[in-house]
């Protein structure tokens, strides 16, 4: 299948465009620079240049394929992220550009559209498990992925395919995030701010990249990608300092956390991510099934 991808530079692209091409696809991906047109064709793609949010640019680069794949965001550093206006692209990204792609994509034929999206908009569970049905709160940074969602669910209302992946919590080589967290950890500090007996769910970037290849084996609908293992923030936190070689952090004060804005607070939700649905749809199985043994250092 002849495949449009943008993000593919990206911590999650860089590993499902080879998954892309193993899988036996033909791959176009987004590349904005000649160093990361180089990283494209060293995967196996071609890459293409074009602004993502023009819509006659979009679907001239978007027409010739079957499918399209729209994993593009701009997340700010940890410093700047409680910034409201540090968001901006991002949203841009998940609301004007996703529906510039699944326009160009109705109007010029594909088939199947992937979209990105996030689990950290749902209502906090505490130790409940939560599937796709869970409710959501889109507030805040995590606007944008209603937007996203809703383009994809307007392609599938076309009669094409359309999927969106939740994502868990990114980790693995390459990702700024996880040097934050570390550096954080390296201060006796655990970087996961919230009730220590709340949750987190997990997803390493390579098994990111495999589930948008498996994204192409499902029908339409939204599916939570996430490890098999989400932990507490206190159990996190003792494995991040163990991956590093310091002593186990301490927990950041519930004074502390009680003063802190709504931006962060929205972070410090319990989030027990089920992917019972996305395994069972598509056969995909994280081969990094907990953060256990496999954070990056």
């Amino acid at each position: 299948m002849k495949v449009f991808l943008t993000g593919g530079t990206g911590v999650i692209g860089t590993r499902a465009v080879p998954a892309l091409v193993a899988a036996g696809h033909e791959v176009t991906a987004v590349a904005r620079s000649g160093p990361k047109a180089e990283l494209v064709r060293s995967m196996g793609a071609t890459p293409v240049t074009v602004d993502l949010f023009d819509a006659a640019a979009v679907k001239a680069a978007v027409d010739g394929h079957e499918a399209v794949v729209h994993l593009a965001t701009s997340i700010p550093p940890m410093s700047k992220a409680a910034l409201p206006k540090a968001w901006t692209t991002n949203d841009r990204l998940r609301s004007d550009a996703s529906n510039h792609l699944v326009d160009a994509a109705l109007a010029t034929g594909a088939a199947r559209y992937v979209q990105e999206s996030i689990a950290f908009p749902y209502v906090d569970q505490g130790d409940t498990w939560i599937d796709e049905d869970a409710p959501l709160e889109h507030v805040g940074a995590f606007a944008g992925a209603a937007d996203a969602e809703a383009a994809a669910a307007r392609f599938a209302a076309t009669g094409g395919t359309g999927v969106v992946l939740r994502f868990a919590q990114l980790h693995g080589p390459g990702s700024s995030h996880v040097e934050a967290f570390n550096a954080i950890a390296r201060k006796r500090v655990n970087p996961f701010v919230g009730h220590p007996d709340g949750y987190l769910s997990f997803v390493h970037a390579d098994d990111a990249g495999t589930a948008v290849a498996a994204a192409f084996r499902v029908s339409s609908g939204v599916y939570n990608v996430a490890d098999d293992e989400p932990l507490t923030r206190r159990e996190a936190g003792i494995v991040i300092a163990e991956a590093l070689g310091v002593k186990p952090p301490k927990t950041v004060p519930a004074a502390v956390r009680a003063a802190m804005p709504r931006s962060g607070k929205l972070l410090m939700k319990s989030l027990r991510i089920s992917n019972a649905r996305f395994k069972q749809a598509s056969g995909w199985a994280p081969a990094h099934p907990s953060i256990r043994g496999s954070w990056a250092s």
